[in-house]
């Protein structure tokens, strides 16, 4: 396994955040409004964690946020190393949020670091995960698939199978950010890019049908669901597909929010119709933004990462205002 983790704990959600070279700055503030006029949006109900010092069940979650030490050590064959990253700042709360970072096909994890400093997410912790199988032919990289396929342009096709991925990936949640850093299956949010995206709609769309022990159909939803995934110019791959639609599983779609970024209708890009209304057979809260572009890929400007950050400042949670000795309730 291969992970690097860089921290942001000394913010709120009101704070300002920069994404370096792409963006002016941002402020990201939660917000309870999820009108939209946009007919092909369906928008997440907005979990307002209220809280009170009098009484419920569940107090304020008081994790442990991740260290390098807290992960497996990586695959020799792999990499040698793990990066270097900041130390997290000590606060009066620990971060409530983790934010993974997956990357596309060919990449690998170290080339996100910048991504997660420039995003500089308040409260949250933000980790970039490497996919387990390097590309062969000394193309470079590493892939998320289960088999190197082709398109029929010739290209990587990076709709290659993910039960390889989704069992790492679920094992990093599980075993580490839930049952050694005490951390909800809610805390957790991904950001996928290209195949990267796909992976995450896949770990997704498994903890719905599983839960995070696997199996138990009688898990509630906090142990079904993310946070949430931004995906990055990929819908739910084939085999959510040819698995049937979440009824079938004996489940309800999954309440984990989506939301799937990409180029403007038509050639290239790889979020077809298709492709929106299989992620919407799994999941009850997709949102699709569409580019004035051609092209899916990072977004390029402020209006393209706009909605991005404003389904970050629906989804991370914040102790801000929260007095101490506070209970949740959900």
């Amino acid at each position: 396994m291969w992970v690097s983790l860089y921290f942001v704990t000394n913010h709120t959600l009101r704070d300002t955040i920069l994404l370096s070279s792409i963006l002016t700055p941002f402020t990201i503030t939660p917000t309870n409004d999820h009108n939209n006029n946009n007919p092909s949006i369906t928008s997440p109900p907005h979990h307002n964690h209220t809280t009170t010092s009098n009484h419920h069940q569940n107090a304020l979650p008081n994790p442990n946020p991740p260290t390098l030490t807290s992960f497996p050590p990586p695959n020799p064959n792999h990499h040698p190393s793990l990066p270097q990253t900041p130390s997290p700042n000590t606060t009066s709360n620990p971060s409530p949020n983790v934010l993974l970072l997956l990357h596309p096909t060919g990449d690998t994890s170290t080339n996100l670091t910048p991504l997660a400093v420039a995003l500089n997410l308040p409260e949250t912790t933000t980790i970039t995960l490497q996919a387990p199988t390097p590309l062969p032919f000394d193309l470079g990289g590493f892939h998320w698939g289960d088999d190197i396929t082709f398109s029929p342009d010739g290209g990587l096709d990076m709709d290659a199978g993910f039960s390889r991925s989704v069992k790492v990936i679920h094992e990093v949640i599980r075993d580490v950010l839930v049952r050694k850093c005490g951390y909800k299956v809610r805390d957790v949010v991904i950001w996928g890019l290209g195949q990267g995206g796909m992976v995450g709609l896949e770990v997704a769309r498994v903890l719905a049908l599983k839960g995070v022990d696997g199996g138990d159909k009688d898990k509630d939803d906090g142990e079904r669901c993310l946070g949430g995934v931004v995906s990055i110019g990929a819908p739910v791959g084939l085999d959510g597909g040819r698995s049937g639609s979440s009824s079938g599983g004996g489940v309800g779609k999954s309440k984990t929010p989506v939301l799937i970024a990409a180029g403007k209708e038509g050639d290239g890009t790889a979020v077809t119709a298709a492709g929106v209304r299989r992620t919407q057979e799994w999941f009850e809260f997709v949102e699709v933004v569409r580019y004035k572009r051609k092209g899916d890929g990072m977004p390029r400007n402020r209006e393209e990462m706009t909605p991005i950050m404003a389904f970050l400042a629906r989804r991370l949670r914040s102790y801000k205002g929260v007095p101490e000795g506070s209970v949740e309730i959900s």
